[in-house]
């Protein structure tokens, strides 16, 4: 995720669309200024509005001496005369200072980041995670902030509190910081279900992940529970039909690379990574037979089954005979 060492760079660039890494990055910056010197002098500025008075006074050495961390946002929004200033001060920059400056990184002002590239400045990469290699990121992400609050989280349980809370990585940082208030620290896969089940699309996925490794008693539990807290059916077998149907088509397309079968089946690498564990002991036929009695609790479910929480149960126990059957 990037960060900056206790020697702070003279010149760091901060690249991305990211708030929470920026901001993060800026943060972490000013500690590290302040662990070199408790007094150091804090300033910050808009790029969009620096007047070209501004800048020299921004650049100028103190009279009072010190260090100084001047912090520039908005880089994108630097008018020519500041960035020229600030490329030829990069060139050679004071000793005293350090200079922070926030670009978001695309088309706009890139030729202002890339000169302070070119000039020496130190990259804390910011950027919003996208497609593979941003599952892969996500994953670290999540790892990497209960590890920074003193716990332990495993792989596994990372992608299945993404698939609880979504990609966006505040709401991640948050769902982090509350297990790790909640919990021992040690994070699996069965503290975050259990954390999170009260939520309609986790008791869902929650139900098909245990009957996709055939664990009927687990799947029993959580589907009971969820519909004795008001859980609608519906997301349930939806959930239930997208579990074998994933299974089904990562299982079609082989034992290759998750992430380099994440664009050709057009789902993240995690999601891949878990249907592959959860393809051991199933065959075609026996998906086949699964698929069937997903679409008819399906069926059942959104056509106002008289009994909606007997139709999942069936299904539970058709799906897990359909593994045991098939298995090899």
């Amino acid at each position: 995720m990037g960060g900056v060492t206790a020697s702070p760079a003279p010149i760091l660039l901060v690249l991305g669309d990211e708030e929470l890494l920026a901001t993060r990055a800026v943060s972490e910056a000013v500690a590290s200024a302040r662990d070199v010197d408790p007094d150091v002098d804090v300033r910050e500025y808009q790029a969009g509005v620096l007047t070209p008075g501004e800048i020299a006074e921004m650049l100028s050495p103190s009279l009072f001496g010190g260090r100084r961390l001047l912090i520039l946002r908005a880089g994108q929004d630097a008018r020519k005369d500041l960035a020229t200033a600030l490329l030829a001060y990069a060139k050679n920059p004071d000793p005293e200072v350090q200079l922070v400056v926030q670009h978001l990184g695309g088309a706009k002002g890139k030729s202002f980041a890339d000169g302070l590239r070119s000039a020496g400045a130190t990259v804390v990469p910011a950027a919003k995670l996208k497609g593979v290699k941003g599952d892969r990121e996500r994953v670290a992400f999540v790892r990497e902030e209960i590890r920074r609050a003193g716990g332990r989280c495993l792989p596994e349980a990372a992608e299945t509190l993404i698939g609880a809370v979504g990609n966006d990585l505040r709401e991640l940082a948050a769902a982090c910081a509350q297990l790790m208030a909640d919990t021992d620290g040690t994070i699996g896969v069965e503290t975050v279900s259990r954390y999170y089940r009260g939520r309609a699309e986790v008791s869902g996925f929650t139900v098909a992940d245990a009957v996709m490794i055939g664990d009927v008693p687990a799947a029993l539990e959580a589907l009971r529970w969820a519909l004795h807290v008001g859980v609608d059916p519906v997301p349930i077998a939806d959930a239930l039909a997208d579990g074998v149907r994933t299974v089904a088509r990562v299982a079609s397309a082989g034992r290759g690379n998750p992430y380099q079968l994440a664009s050709s089946l057009g789902m993240p690498a995690w999601k891949i990574e878990r249907a592959q564990r959860q393809s051991r002991g199933w065959t075609p036929e026996g998906l086949v037979l699964a698929m069937q009695a997903a679409a008819e609790a399906n069926s059942a479910v959104k056509g106002g089954a008289d009994d909606r929480a007997y139709a999942l149960e069936r299904a539970v126990f058709a799906v897990a005979a359909a593994r045991q059957d098939g298995a090899r």
